[in-house]
């Protein structure tokens, strides 16, 4: 036997929050700041937002390791964060997080038709994402009453290792009967999401407006002034750059095009690990 390159993808592997559902990607980074003022801290919604793309365990101790977040905390506790400590703002981040993913679960425009089209051409649709399995239960729910049925699933306490590493992404490639990681891609909104994308081997979308980075609900990215809007392109460009994304694009709504820009791509002998 002998090595043949794929010529063509068969499977997108999806995230969830910023980039199928949740404008924005309100409802992780909104529960942040409100379980960690149950513990008498202040964090603020850009800085909730940092590490945005890890496991929620890993985002709070990452929070918690921040020079002026540790310092908040150490004021109010007496002592500085242990991996106890965060256990517990994660334990009571969980129900918060179930109990309001609800208020942000509206399908991203979109992203129906791009799915849509991307089946028609025969791709599996798998996904991943930073949420552990308790809350990706309640997400995938709603996201079905919407419309939307992912093939597979992977959250992110069912690997050992979650972004920035690639188990979620290669869990998915097992579970679909992928037979070539270059025959994939991958679509995030957060840095680590195209980090896992890029150490599994595959292709790699930057979503800049939709997600995380932006942070503006679909009406206010709708409403943004054309010249804002480029500026904020421009920023979020530079913050995944040493990620190295193969394309950006404001929202999933434009990866059909990208797909047959990557099928072009492979029909030239091009590989995802050489770009």
């Amino acid at each position: 036997m002998s090595y043949a390159p794929p010529k063509k993808l068969q499977a997108a592997i999806l995230d969830w929050a910023g980039t199928v559902v949740d404008f924005g990607s309100f409802a992780p980074t909104q529960i942040f700041v409100e379980a960690f003022a149950e513990f008498g801290v202040a964090v603020s919604l850009p800085e909730a937002r940092g590490p945005m793309g890890m496991g929620k365990w890993d985002h709070i101790r990452t929070l918690l390791n921040d020079p002026a977040i540790a310092a908040r905390y150490a004021a109010a506790h007496g002592h500085p964060a242990t991996d106890a400590d965060v256990t517990a703002i994660y334990e009571r981040f969980m129900p918060l997080q179930i109990e309001k993913i609800a208020a942000h679960s509206a399908v991203i425009p979109g992203a129906l038709e791009a799915v849509a089209d991307l089946r028609a051409r025969g791709l599996k649709i798998g996904s991943c994402s930073g949420y552990p399995a308790r809350v990706m239960e309640r997400v995938v729910a709603l996201a079905a009453t919407n419309g939307y049925v992912a093939d597979h699933v992977v959250a992110t306490d069912e690997v050992p290792n979650g972004r920035p590493f690639p188990a979620q992404a290669l869990a998915n490639v097992i579970a679909l009967g992928i037979d070539d990681v270059a025959a994939c891609v991958k679509v995030d909104d957060t840095v680590p999401g195209i980090l896992e994308g890029r150490r599994a081997g595959m292709w790699t979308v930057a979503l800049t407006c939709s997600g995380n980075a932006l942070g503006l609900s679909y009406d206010a990215f709708r409403a943004a002034p054309a010249e804002r809007l480029a500026a904020e392109r421009a920023r979020i460009a530079a913050l995944f750059a040493d990620s190295k994304p193969h394309f950006l694009i404001d929202t999933i709504a434009e990866l059909p095009g990208v797909v047959s820009d990557i099928e072009g791509l492979l029909a030239a002998g091009r590989m995802p690990q050489a770009c």
